[in-house]
């Protein structure tokens, strides 16, 4: 079941939201694969450009794309560090920004244990007590979940 509309957003041709849709925004930063895995390293506590390269699997040039394609958008922030003996140079750290992506990092994650790996998926995620983490659709945290077909989508102005 799909998710519904209020009244006045019923008619899908009226709409003028275009560009302005923000699940088309997140695309646009998170658009290539070197991306969202520059994303998914820095969550796994990657820091340096060289780590990023090798982790990632990506040429330099595209880790280095991707990294100031982030940066830009405002998910990472460069921090200068210097070595003993050597010249100054930048790790990268996720900004507030950049964390609040934890759940859509997470829930993608999950979908891709339920749907996509053959047998039991390569890693568990646990909070400090041991307990298997899950990201799920609810008013309140103590609530079951909500299902697409229980939601109704409204319009709240903004651009568009």
């Amino acid at each position: 079941m799909a998710m519904t509309f209020e009244r006045r957003l019923r008619d899908r041709s009226r709409w003028t939201i275009g560009d302005n849709c923000s699940a088309a925004k997140v695309l646009d930063l998170l658009s290539t694969k070197t991306v969202f895995l520059a994303v998914r390293e820095c969550f796994y506590g990657t820091t340096r450009f060289e780590d990023f390269v090798d982790r990632i699997g990506a040429s330099a040039p595209a880790v280095s794309r991707a990294l100031k394609q982030l940066e830009n958008a405002g998910v990472l922030t460069r921090v200068p560090y210097r070595e003993p003996g050597r010249r100054a140079r930048d790790e990268y750290r996720l900004t507030e920004a950049g964390e609040d992506l934890l759940p859509v990092f997470l829930s993608l994650i999950q979908w891709g244990d339920a749907h996509l790996q053959d047998g039991s998926p390569p890693l568990a995620f646990q909070d400090a007590e041991g307990r298997r983490l899950g990201v799920r659709v609810t008013a309140t945290a103590d609530e079951p979940p909500v299902r697409a077909a229980d939601i109704e989508i409204h319009y709240l102005g903004g651009r568009g």
